[in-house]
């Protein structure tokens, strides 16, 4: 019998959401016997949001797999450089490069959602009829769950961050991308850019931006192919 301890998996959400987006792949995740653990960062500021991830990290055993969606893949690019981080994945995500902004990423490929974005308070909210274009591909009852349960990230987080050399670990580690060709959020284009540059292995699903709801099974084996093959 092998004694082969598999890699711990860690989830890194993006905005307008929490780590409980994960919770239809974590159980299949458990059942194959991975430690796993969701970061739970408050969108409050870059730089606290990847001190979360390292915090996190703490709590569990090494090897890790980070996964990051959507803004996660700014703050797995960051905290991935952690020697106990053995490799990447990416759900329809951004993936900073050396003075990159998550902004300047998406300036390059600008999409629908950002007409149905309103400031208050600090915050950047998704309105109601954002959703379609965040979610669009779930049934309407999860569509409205996914909106009363978003969290707004403090308004300037994606111009907040600029990385140095040595800080960006997709340069270092193997990386694999979900790629979500119906994305109305982060821009399938701005993807396939982002996922070329760190020469990920690349799974393209028919989804929205939310393929770990949508078609969790998918990314499920992502993450397996990921964690089988560090």
């Amino acid at each position: 019998m092998s004694t082969i301890k598999k890699p711990t998996i860690v989830f890194c959400h993006g905005i307008w959401a929490d780590g409980s987006c994960f919770s239809k792949v974590i159980p299949a995740l458990q059942s194959d016997g991975h430690e796993v653990i969701a970061v739970q960062y408050g969108l409050d500021s870059y730089d606290e949001d990847i001190a979360a991830v390292k915090r996190t990290l703490n709590r569990v055993g090494s090897p890790v797999i980070l996964v990051g969606h959507s803004y996660g893949g700014a703050t797995i690019t960051a905290a991935g450089t952690d020697d106990r981080v053995v490799g990447l994945v990416f759900i329809a995500a951004v993936a900073p490069d050396v003075g990159e902004t998550v902004q300047d990423q998406l300036n390059k490929y600008p999409s629908d959602i950002f007409g149905h974005v309103e400031a208050a308070d600090n915050r950047a909210w998704m309105l109601p009829s954002g959703v379609q274009h965040f979610a669009g591909d779930l049934p309407e009852a999860e569509q409205k769950l996914v909106w009363a349960t978003h969290y707004a990230p403090v308004a300037d987080l994606f111009l907040q961050q600029k990385l140095a050399d040595g800080e960006v670990a997709w340069k270092s580690k193997p990386s694999w991308y979900v790629l979500a060709t119906q994305d109305h959020t982060v821009h399938p284009d701005l993807q396939r850019w982002v996922s070329k540059r760190m020469n990920a292995t690349v799974t393209e699903l028919g989804s929205s931006h939310v393929p770990m709801l949508s078609q969790p099974e998918a990314v499920i084996e992502v993450i397996r192919k990921a964690a089988a093959s560090v």
